[in-house]
């Protein structure tokens, strides 16, 4: 059996999966914000609930946080739960549970889970897009998790947005501070932003796209941009990258049109004269962070 945790910054969620991915047991706690202490008592708790429901105990844990992860230290930074900065996290809850722990990004962990068991299954290589607050992302080779040596593989929401155009220039600031990045354009709020920027008024993302389903034109003006420019995006990766698969998460997954109006804007940028990679929704949804931790 092994034990998954996604630390998010209002719960923290746990699983326990069997050896074929089964779930054995599985729930949830409120985050104890700004109490570093506090987060790893309720894992520790939360650990020995899924243990007694699973009757049985685990060999080891993966837990999956936001921000990014040093490889040596695992030390968490460039994440919005700032009490965990500068905390041995890894050893810390290594210590406190007794068992052995590994630590990875909430993104890479969907990227796993969807390559071992989920939309990706059976791919050589995955690319994992979350399109949520946020734009995130991981990469996942023969079921290996891919971290790269500055643990920022798969951070495509920190490049600048491909080919923009005058109107797009020098675009609006990102989360952390640059203009123009991928994640400026392709997040829920940036897709709120984008429509507010154009049509007034205060719509949330998804406001503007039930308006659009029901017919809005300004509504749909703004999703055609977006399906655009996430097609640029993603080509940047495929030409990069070369995937097999490209799995969606995150709330904007959702949106069903995506899997048909997307590929052709992917493929216009694609270097070659082909297009195979697979464009697809996640398979386990919300389940996918935990039940990645849980494959580390």
């Amino acid at each position: 059996m092994r034990i998954g945790f996604d630390y998010g910054g209002t719960k923290i969620a746990g699983i326990a999966l069997g050896e074929q991915g089964e779930v054995l047991a599985s729930g949830r706690v409120p985050t104890p914000r700004h109490d570093y202490a506090g987060g790893l008592e309720a894992i520790h708790g939360l650990m020995q609930s899924l243990e007694r429901d699973a009757g049985q105990a685990c060999a080891s844990v993966g837990i999956g946080v936001p921000g990014s992860v040093d490889r040596e230290t695992g030390f968490v930074t460039l994440g919005n739960s700032v009490w965990l900065h500068g905390q041995d996290l890894r050893g810390d809850l290594a210590r406190r549970l007794d068992r052995p722990v590994k630590i990875a990004n909430d993104a890479n962990c969907f990227a796993l889970s969807e390559a071992v068991d989920g939309a990706g299954e059976g791919a050589p290589v995955v690319f994992g897009a979350i399109l949520g607050t946020g734009v995130g992302g991981g990469i996942v080779v023969h079921g290996r998790l891919l971290e790269g040596i500055n643990a920022i593989s798969g951070e495509w929401g920190h490049i600048n947005l491909p080919t923009p155009g005058a109107s797009e220039r020098p675009g609006p600031t990102c989360s952390c501070g640059v203009d123009g990045h991928t994640e400026a354009w392709l997040s829920g709020p940036s897709l709120a932003a984008d429509h507010t920027r154009n049509f007034g008024g205060d719509l949330s993302a998804p406001q503007i796209i039930e308006a659009a389903e029901a017919g809005d034109a300004d509504a749909e003006s703004t999703l055609q941009r977006f399906e655009d420019r996430l097609g640029r995006s993603l080509a940047t990766v495929v030409n990069i990258l070369d995937p097999d698969v490209i799995v969606l998460g995150g709330g904007l997954s959702n949106v069903k049109r995506f899997y048909q109006t997307v590929p052709p804007k992917i493929e216009a940028h694609v270097f070659g004269d082909r297009f195979n990679t697979r464009f697809v929704q996640n398979r386990h949804g919300d389940s996918s962070g935990v039940r990645g931790a849980a494959w580390l």
